[in-house]
């Protein structure tokens, strides 16, 4: 009978990482493909990743060394995106994923390095916070820091 439970016990824990290392997986694919469309500038894609009511906001540090808080709508947000012109090659490199997911909440957290025509531009950390609905990742919150020096990836 022990030995019963202990494999019941065993495959109960490996069903459960199992499906954590799904939702990872599923949670991080969202992730990336709204910095493929956004590297892309296709603002149809971006929408369809996010959810209705999504915030933006950014934390950064002014010329008098007060940090700031900056909130943006979705759509303002598309639309500098979009008019960045052809000739500006820009990228969002991430250097890693921390995801915590539960239930229907996930938190994703990235550090990021931000690069204009090959040059760092700055860099910092996004937070994204997603909501699962009964069938995909919704993102529903996404903040950055902006750190302008002392930073090297």
């Amino acid at each position: 009978m022990k030995i019963l439970i202990s494999i019941l016990l065993l495959f109960t824990g490996i069903s459960a990482t199992s499906q954590e290392m799904a939702g990872d997986a599923s949670v991080r694919q969202t992730i990336e493909a709204f910095f493929s469309a956004f590297h892309q500038q296709d603002s149809t894609v971006l929408r369809d990743l996010v959810h209705s009511s999504v915030v933006v906001q950014s934390i950064s540090t002014n010329t008098e060394g007060e940090i700031k808080i900056a909130t943006e709508s979705f759509d303002n947000f598309l639309k500098s995106i979009i008019s960045i012109p052809e000739t500006t090659k820009f990228e969002e490199k991430l250097h890693s994923f921390d995801i915590r997911i539960n239930g229907a909440l996930a938190n994703v957290i990235t550090p990021y390095s931000f690069y204009v025509n090959g040059n760092l531009s700055h860099c910092g950390v996004n937070s994204f916070q997603l909501f699962k609905d009964s069938w995909e990742w919704k993102i529903i919150y996404i903040a950055d820091t902006r750190i302008k020096e002392g930073y090297n990836d």
